[in-house]
């Protein structure tokens, strides 16, 4: 795997490894949690399933130690061969990136297709990771589906151990990034009534440390842990630490209003975290969260958790030595896995702009110089053209340019740049995207080097397909900034090239 020893958590975890135990089921695997669990225990000896929903070559290539399976939690059928001859299955699958109104009964649907399969497959042990709160007095539908969930799982034979957990500080998680970006880009941040409640984030590092501990401690089986920091503070608390950590002066303004709808809407258009997962995330935020029984879990578990201000500090960290490994980006939107790719276009795409360029550079340096863009390197050209379609986008409830990159030295398939997604990628030869903003058809952006005397022909081709009147509409409006965009974009990329090449 691509992890730097130093960079896993669980090296100074006291826990015993029981690699005898057999197979381990990671679900949820290509999500935040996930990418981050499988490493720590491949690491520590484990034979490890990973169950996706996408591409499984794809992700082989990623963990070339780790079985992967294809599997739908919500295809019944599909789960027979992912929990087949597995000792203990991690439980990560939830459906909030459907959004407000539909990842209810999905995830409900989901957790009992599963827990079926697992009691015919007779497997010893499910670990679920979910959220706090009590059941009887909660008022989120998104905490309150995490209850709901983990009830599901425990109706059958197969015995569950729960781990309950606030928010998640860490680099990539969504939460993380929503209290960043509000403070890095607001001077002012309006606190409402919900913003001091109470709440208590523990570290991923931490929660990923008691998700490998309770594996290796059987008495945590059929059992129900709260995991949390050291710090029991308000959102508002925490706003503030994040913003005294980056020495930013922040006003805050207290409010009467609390209406999460608006507030989740606006946040969504500063933040890269889209709306419908910043509105389930801000309507937890209604209820306190704290740990009922810190001192449960240290019994079989025990370790110093970080405290908030660590966590922060190790996550703006990882920003900086760009080691960010998962992000909640990876996931979303959630049918990316499933959407149609350029090669299966039988007919080829309905229209094609292409420009080219003849260089005497070499096809590494034109490669390493064209895979910088996007994120806060921008587009090298025409930045606010690109930064105003993705506010259009973000405005309608779409992706948007905000969401950046997970990272700038390394890109893999399935890796997100803006609005853009990575289809394809060849080292020193090709990178293809594929668009995931709104617009009425499908849409690529490919970047290609090939041999041609006296050098190499780097190419970018604009691919679109679409079959109604609106979406041809569509590709002929936008057409005329084709030259302006990629004209000078194709030189930047060009010229940039020596810069990018000397920095590998």
């Amino acid at each position: 795997m691509n992890v730097d020893p130093q960079d896993l958590f669980c090296k100074d975890l006291q826990t015993t490894p029981k690699t005898e135990y057999g197979k381990i089921l990671v679900t949820g695997a290509s999500g935040y949690i996930g990418g981050r669990l499988l490493p720590e225990l491949v690491a520590r000896g484990y034979k490890v399933r990973a169950m996706i929903r996408g591409d499984a070559s794809v992700y082989k290539k990623r963990w070339p130690e780790v079985e992967i399976v294809e599997g739908d939690a919500l295809d019944r059928n599909s789960l027979e061969k992912p929990l087949e001859n597995v000792y203990a299955a991690y439980y990560l699958i939830h459906s909030l990136y459907l959004g407000h109104k539909r990842f209810q009964d999905t995830d409900i649907q989901a957790a009992k297709n599963f827990r079926d399969v697992a009691d015919e497959k007779q497997i010893k042990r499910i670990i679920y990771l979910g959220g706090l709160g009590d059941f009887k007095a909660i008022h989120s539908a998104h905490l309150k589906n995490r209850i709901e969930v983990a009830n599901e799982l425990g109706a059958g034979k197969t015995p569950v151990t729960f781990l309950r957990a606030a928010i998640i500080i860490g680099s990539g998680s969504a939460s993380y990034e929503i209290i960043r970006y509000l403070v890095l880009r607001l001077p002012l941040i309006i606190i409402p009534r919900w913003a001091t409640n109470w709440c208590q984030p523990i570290a991923i590092r931490d929660a990923i440390k008691y998700l490998v501990g309770v594996l290796e401690v059987p008495e945590t089986t059929n059992k129900s842990f709260d995991i949390g920091g050291p710090d029991i503070l308000t959102y508002e608390d925490m706003l503030k630490i994040f913003a005294a950590i980056l020495n930013k002066k922040v006003l805050f303004i207290h409010i009467p209003i609390s209406y999460i709808r608006l507030f989740s809407y606006t946040a969504s258009l500063f933040t890269p975290v889209p709306a419908q997962i910043t509105r389930c995330l801000i309507e937890g935020l209604k209820d306190e969260v704290i740990c009922c029984d810190h001192n449960k879990i240290n019994k079989y578990i025990n370790f110093e958790p970080l405290t908030y201000k660590t966590a922060v500090v190790k996550a703006l960290t990882r920003e900086e030595q760009d080691k960010i490994h998962t992000r909640w980006s990876d996931a979303y939107p959630p049918a990316y896995k499933l959407a149609i790719k350029l090669h299966e276009i039988e007919s080829g795409p309905t229209y094609k702009s292409e420009y080219t360029i003849i260089s005497k550079k070499t096809s590494r340096s034109l490669f390493n110089s064209f895979c910088l863009v996007g994120g806060k390197t921008g587009w090298f050209n025409a930045n606010w053209m690109w930064r105003t379609r993705g506010l259009i986008d973000r405005l309608f409830l779409g992706v948007g340019t905000v969401r950046g990159r997970k990272t700038y030295s390394n890109l893999e398939v399935n890796d997100v740049i803006d609005f853009w997604r990575v289809e394809d990628i060849k080292k020193d030869s090709r990178l293809l995207l594929r668009a995931e903003m709104k617009m009425p058809g499908k849409a690529w952006l490919e970047f290609t080097i090939s041999k041609k005397e006296p050098g190499n022909q780097l190419t970018i081709t604009a691919h679109y397909s679409t079959f109604s009147l609106l979406g041809k509409l569509y590709w002929y409006f936008f057409l005329p900034f084709h030259h302006f965009i990629f004209a000078d974009l194709i030189e930047q990329i060009e010229k940039r090239a020596t810069i990018s090449n000397s920095s590998k």
